[in-house]
């Protein structure tokens, strides 16, 4: 799902994703990110797009080599939905936003 909002002159798309479960086909994933790669690649570079949801990944602790989208705080090992996400981000110039501030541990995992 996406929305633009249009505040002044300012636009922004606000998309909320929900991505494939780790234990699903492959096919189906790479469904996924064929889709929301279309949207991103459809963006006017005027304007601004904001991601959130479920990516169903673990994005790892460290960096580890993916700095420009990678904040530094994360949780636990990178499995491969996880570095799919950090290439993702890194494709179009994205941030990881939640990886760039610390959380309390009671958040890092929910269920």
């Amino acid at each position: 799902m996406k929305i633009k909002l249009v505040i002044g002159g300012y636009t922004l798309h606000v998309c909320s994703v929900y991505s494939p479960q780790v234990g699903l086909e492959e096919e189906v994933k790479v469904r996924f990110w064929e889709d929301l790669d279309e949207v991103v690649r459809n963006m006017p570079r005027s304007e601004k797009i904001v991601i959130a949801g479920d990516f169903n990944g673990y994005i790892r602790v460290l960096p580890g080599g993916y700095d420009d989208v990678h904040g530094g705080f994360g949780f636990s090992g990178r499995n491969s939905e996880g570095a799919t996400l950090l290439d993702f981000a890194r494709a179009f110039g994205l941030v990881i936003v939640n990886l760039s501030f610390l959380k309390k541990e009671d958040y890092l995992i929910t269920f």
